[in-house]
């Protein structure tokens, strides 16, 4: 394995098939521990077959495993949507599991760590529409310092079980050959992090691109508006439109409607989409979202499971931020060809 390598999924671009062979081929190189956090894993019997069958073929041969994952998060308005976990996949794992109570912040974390020296992560849920009409990054790391970090959130959630209590890790940057990484745990760097984005989208010279579902954290509304307003730089993107529109109710109801609606429509003024995906239901919709969290500013890149919003914060989540022109170019490249897809967003 490189020491990073960046995949992008897009809608119907791979079969959730060829996504769960890369899954099962990373959890298969596994020879001493496997930590596995997981928003949602819920797969159908092929897949779950392909991903399961590697997560117990490496306990049988001695690898100490353990698998986290979120659960009860019942919140009305499905932004993000809620998960719908497997528990009786999980159980026949066989392997040590713990469920984190999402209420009412959610353990939103996709990574795995392996034998506390390559890391797994990104924006896709483990479950087949994840892996085959959404899109999303993959992101794999080879760094012990990394993993380090990572095991140590990962500890901090199977020891106490409660989120608030997590993403305390200071963000140590790691040279990795010419490429700058530093990784960013919520809830606490949450407010970090999100001033940390703002702050590079202020400085940005060339362009800024985002692929999220929602953008509602204040400091990137206000650096993208003003960004927006000054027209000095590029500027584009992708979001979610249903669940933009969920986000909007929201506002209308808790009073934030008032000063950041009108901050949100500037900043997605210029050069932002809204893919209309299928709108969640409790039972039997599509999962079609555009799922992808990634932001670029000029040469930077962050990449993770965090979207950009005031409740991603509070959430158990993990960023990890990239100083790298050519890893920068590749996805910017990929945001332009989503935003490129759908209509320009309306928020009504």
């Amino acid at each position: 394995m490189d020491a990073i390598t960046l995949r992008t999924l897009t809608d119907g671009g791979q079969t959730s098939g060829s996504v769960a062979a890369l899954v099962a081929g990373f959890v298969r190189e596994a020879r001493t521990t496997l930590d596995l956090a997981q928003y949602d894993f819920h797969l159908l019997p092929e897949s779950a077959a392909v991903v399961g069958g590697a997560i117990r073929e490496a306990a049988a041969r001695g690898v100490a495993v353990r698998f986290l994952y979120n659960v009860d998060h019942r919140d009305p308005i499905p932004v993000p949507p809620p998960p719908e976990p497997d528990v009786q996949l999980i159980a026949s794992l066989g392997v040590p599991a713990r469920a984190i109570a999402g209420v009412p912040d959610l353990m939103h974390h996709k990574y795995v760590v392996r034998d506390g020296a390559d890391v797994w992560t990104g924006s896709a849920n483990w479950t087949d529409e994840s892996w085959s009409r959404q899109e999303n990054v993959l992101l794999t790391i080879r760094s012990r310092e990394l993993a380090k970090q990572f095991t140590a959130n990962f500890d901090e959630l199977w020891t106490r079980g409660i989120v608030e209590s997590s993403g305390f890790g200071k963000p140590e940057p790691v040279q990795l050959g010419s490429t700058r990484a530093r990784a960013w745990f919520c809830p606490g760097h949450g407010k970090e992090l999100s001033f940390r984005i703002g702050r590079r989208i202020g400085c940005a010279r060339r362009r800024v691109r985002i692929c999220s579902p929602v953008i509602t954290a204040a400091p990137v509304l206000a650096a993208l508006a003003q960004a927006a307003s000054e027209q000095r730089i590029e500027l584009g993107g992708c979001v979610d439109a249903p669940q933009m529109h969920g986000v909007v109710h929201q506002w209308s109801e808790n009073g934030n409607i008032s000063w950041k609606l009108p901050l949100l429509r500037r900043a997605l003024q210029r050069g932002f989409s809204g893919k209309r995906s299928t709108p969640w239901e409790p039972e039997g919709s599509l999962h079609d979202f555009m799922h992808a969290k990634v932001t670029v500013c000029d040469d930077t890149v962050f990449v993770g499971s965090f979207n950009l919003s005031r409740s991603g914060e509070q959430n158990a989540e993990n960023v990890v931020e990239l100083e790298d022109a050519a890893l920068a170019d590749r996805m910017a490249a990929f945001v332009e060809s989503v935003s490129a897809l759908y209509p320009p967003v309306e928020l009504g």
